[in-house]
């Protein structure tokens, strides 16, 4: 029963009502009224946490439902009790403390947070400490603001060392409790790590202040490994190394990486040592840290070794020089004839050993080489057109091997830049035109030089037509320019097929010519189309009477000695029959007649 509402001093015929959230509205039937004294009362238990406050109306009706006074407003606050514990924000919290550092340094904040009243001690909270894990070397490392929960060291600078302390982690159990931290008081409680955290404050020392190394001249690698210590924290910049050469490597042949998975320093051969030059060298090498080391903290001693490199003798193999060696000769020198001087050194000069040459890749096989003296010599014709020379350069490898044990060997190129020699003659293209029959004073064909031979052994071409008698009263062929000439027809032919005989000559010295001809076809032109004769030319049809009767008398002498001239009657199979290569005009007729010698043979 809470308390009575409205009362008029003397009776009167009324009824209570109330409304509102608790009452008629959720949550439904947590208060009610007595209709007739008009006292309130709770049904349940109310939860502070839930609803501070409920804020209903009551007014009186007659029996008959008539408003008689209200609705008046009133309010029920609910009174806190201590019913909730404190709760922390994070079920575990971490945090980091730099070794060494002040007492008083703050590690970290410790939050929790109580649901009772605010302005009650309810939910008034006070940190505490309840234990350190491990102990050592002080049960009191750390302490905690008990009104902020701010966790600060007091263990002293000195003794807050890594590398000396059991561990470099820590774990606190942190209690809050309520009631300003009475004894009647709710806690809750929750775990803070802290790890205390490395700086560079111990230099890195090399574990021996000498190290010895051997390696084989000519090799590259690692040689030794450099092992140091490092107190510091694993992993981290203040304990990865950094190598460097201080001294003893003026030409730059040894480099140092770091192994990232033990910290030591791979001294490695880079440039290849030689042992005619040095048998012994003696370095120095320094460490540090990637990360600097405490102002307090410097590098000692330790912090340097010295590394001696013993280098062993192997046989070397011979030295060219030059390589490549180029030389400049002319095409087609004499068989036999110098072309270059090889010149191989052993670079054992410690010992007296023998040097003998040999030709390695010679893709042509133009050269020789004496395997005492290292000279070489054309032991055929070279030549510029060759496909296996690039750009007028002929290349050919040689080999040296000297006589050591075992034997070493050395390889050394040879360029020889090929001069032209005017050994190409010329010729013509294109080979074939065509013209109309009945036309005449018109340009034929304009056909142009070629030549494999290089300036001055090429054009200017002249291109004249050949001696045949009576050619230049059907054809003229004047120039058009160095390279080309033009073929013009001064009378109208018929149709059929003509060879014109051509003459062209270079302007080597001395130059060559050459006999060619060019096949022109008199056509039938009609309709923008053009009907030529097959591919047998007007100067084969000569020679048809001539060879009808070498064949005829080729066959009585068959035929009266067929029984000791078979090898005669091979080769005129041979002779006759067909072949790949484009057909001459004499090919041709003999084509022609191969059918006629056979059944001439069978008679």
């Amino acid at each position: 029963n809470l308390f009575p509402l409205i009362s008029t001093g003397e009776p009167r015929e009324q009824i209570f009502r109330m409304t509102g959230p608790g009452a008629d509205q959720d949550p439904k039937g947590l208060f009610t009224i007595d209709m007739n004294s008009g006292a309130v009362s709770v049904s349940r238990s109310v939860d502070r946490e839930a609803t501070d406050s409920y804020q209903l109306e009551v007014s009186t009706t007659d029996y008959s439902g008539n408003l008689i006074e209200g609705p008046q407003v009133f309010r029920i606050n609910v009174i806190d009790q201590n019913d909730n514990r404190p709760i922390f924000k994070e079920p575990q919290y971490t945090g980091e403390v730099l070794e060494g550092s002040p007492t008083g340094t703050t590690v970290m904040t410790m939050t929790a947070f109580d649901a009772d009243d605010p302005n009650t001690d309810n939910a008034v909270l006070r940190y505490n400490i309840v234990k350190q894990s491990p102990d050592k070397p002080s049960p009191n490392m750390f302490y905690i603001d008990a009104e902020r929960g701010d966790i600060v060291t007091v263990i002293a600078p000195t003794l807050l060392d890594r590398e000396t302390l059991p561990t470099t982690t820590y774990e606190l159990e942190i209690m809050a409790k309520d009631m300003a931290g009475s004894e009647v008081g709710l806690t809750g409680t929750t775990t803070a790590t802290i790890t205390i955290t490395d700086k560079n404050d111990h230099a890195p020392e090399f574990t021996h202040p000498l190290f010895e190394a051997h390696v084989y001249e000519g090799s590259t690698g690692v040689v030794v490994n450099l092992t140091v210590d490092d107190r510091d924290d694993p992993a981290t910049a203040a304990w990865r190394a950094m190598y460097s050469i201080i001294s003893g490597d003026p030409t730059q042949s040894f480099e140092i990486q770091t192994n990232p998975d033990n910290n030591e320093g791979m001294l490695s051969v880079v440039k290849p040592l030689n042992y005619e030059a040095s048998e012994f060298l003696s370095l120095l090498i320094k460490v540090e840290n990637e990360d600097p080391l405490v102002p307090d903290v410097g590098y000692g001693p330790s912090s340097t070794a010295t590394v001696h490199v013993r280098v062993e003798d192997i046989n070397e193999g011979p030295v060219f020089f030059p390589d490549p060696l180029i030389v400049t000769r002319m095409e087609n020198i004499p068989v036999g004839s110098f072309v270059a001087s090889l010149n191989a050194t052993d670079p054992d000069i410690l010992e007296k050993q023998s040097i003998r040459y040999a030709v390695l890749q010679d893709p042509a096989g133009w050269l020789s080489v004496n395997p005492v003296r290292g000279t070489v010599n054309t032991s055929a014709s070279l030549d510029r057109e060759s496909p296996y020379v690039y750009d007028n350069k002929y290349t050919a490898v040689f080999i040296a091997t000297d006589n050591g044990t075992p034997p070493a060997t050395g390889t050394g190129t040879l360029i020889i830049h090929l001069e032209d020699y005017n050994d190409n003659a010329p010729y013509v293209l294109p080979s074939v035109a065509r013209v109309c029959e009945d036309t005449y004073d018109v340009t034929v064909a304009v056909v142009g030089g070629w030549d494999k031979d290089l300036p001055p052994n090429a054009a200017p071409f002249k291109i004249e037509l050949g001696t045949q008698p009576d050619l230049d009263k059907t054809w003229n062929v004047t120039r058009v320019n160095s390279t080309h000439s033009q073929i013009r027809l001064l009378r109208s032919l018929k149709k059929d097929n003509y060879q014109l005989p051509l003459l062209i000559t270079d302007s080597g010295v001395p130059p060559l010519s050459n006999n060619t001809e060019v096949k022109v076809q008199v056509c039938i032109c009609n309709k923008n189309r053009m009907h030529c004769s097959s591919a047998h030319s007007h100067r084969a049809r000569f020679l048809v009477p001539l060879a009808t009767l070498l064949l005829t008398l080729l066959c009585k002498y068959i035929a009266t000695n067929s029984h000791n001239n078979r090898k005669l009657w091979f080769f005129v199979c041979f002779l006759f029959s067909p072949h790949p290569v484009k057909l001459s005009s004499f090919s041709l007729l003999c084509h022609s007649f191969f059918v006629p010698l056979v059944l001439c043979f069978s008679v």
